[in-house]
């Protein structure tokens, strides 16, 4: 019987990260040519932009409630304790599925420990506070704190990102084929963020791929506490030179010396394109020394 902390892999957490906690992964369905596929099981981010690239329609749908009691129930049977940091509402039914499943699930195990917390984030947005709450975990910290803790780092995790093409946008509803159209021959980059609640938002319109980019930096600037000590997120739509100079900035500009990187997965990538960038990092200093 142990403590678990558990995930889903639109929190884009990198390979090394699982492989060090032996962090369960709970993946997304990815729907190509009609045949399911899992982010990060059955198809990789790599692969996956390459296939976005080629025109193939690509579509998800969130983790159902059969696919959450598959993988719930066997902490139930050990005994474990579970904290399960999920994917957004604002974006996914993720979290409402994870409730139905434990519902399923106390009917033959009363007894099993699960907390289920809406992260409402995205991507590294959650997936830094997973790497908080597994560290905890190994500090055999008591698990109210944990919980604690992975509350105050969802509430204060701000998310922004750019986009390189609106096409997605558009095909995923969030965006007019007007707005798509005329964005794309003025080259209008959004500046998109996630909200309180836990939505994704364009906040504001950029000309040009480098004055996005640009315009993210500053922003971290502008919300972001103990950019130097904290650990910034870095995330890419297969676009690793340009993560590369936005780490340069953020470097050069405010001392930034800790970053964890990683691929925008299929979850939210189907729904952005290839060629996304995004920053993620606190705006509140935490009261945990972790």
């Amino acid at each position: 019987m142990a403590l678990r902390i558990i995930t889903d892999s639109a929190s884009d957490v990198p390979k090394w990260l699982v492989e060090k906690y032996k962090l369960h992964v709970i993946p997304t369905p990815v729907v190509i040519n009609e045949k399911d596929y899992f982010d990060g099981e059955t198809i990789m981010p790599e692969k996956f932009y390459d296939i976005l690239r080629g025109g193939t329609e690509v579509k998800t749908y969130h983790i159902n409630a059969y696919m959450f009691h598959k993988n719930f129930e066997p902490y139930a049977v050990n005994g474990d304790e579970v904290i399960y940091i999920c994917f957004s509402t604002g974006i996914a039914g993720t979290f409402n599925a994870a409730n139905l499943a434990k519902t399923e699930i106390l009917e033959k195990y009363p007894d099993f420990d699960l907390t289920i917390i809406d992260s409402k984030c995205a991507s590294l947005g959650f997936g830094l506070v997973v790497e908080k709450a597994l560290k905890m975990t190994e500090k055999q910290m008591p698990k109210q704190v944990i919980i604690e803790a992975i509350r105050f780092y969802c509430d204060n995790m701000e998310h922004i990102f750019t986009v390189e093409t609106l096409e997605y946008l558009y095909k995923g509803g969030r965006l007019s084929r007007t707005s798509a159209l005329a964005g794309g021959l003025l080259d209008i980059k959004p500046i998109i963020e996630i909200n309180d609640d836990g939505a994704l938002v364009a906040i504001e319109k950029v000309r040009g791929r480098m004055r996005s980019i640009k315009r993210l930096v500053e922003i971290v600037g502008e919300r972001g506490v103990d950019l130097t000590r904290q650990t910034i997120g870095l995330v890419h739509g297969d676009d690793r030179l340009m993560l590369q100079n936005v780490k340069e900035m953020l470097t050069e500009k405010y001392g930034c010396r800790n970053f964890m990187e990683s691929y925008v997965g299929c979850a939210i990538g189907a729904h952005t394109g290839p060629g996304i960038i995004g920053i993620i990092f606190l705006s509140e200093r935490p009261p945990y020394n972790i």
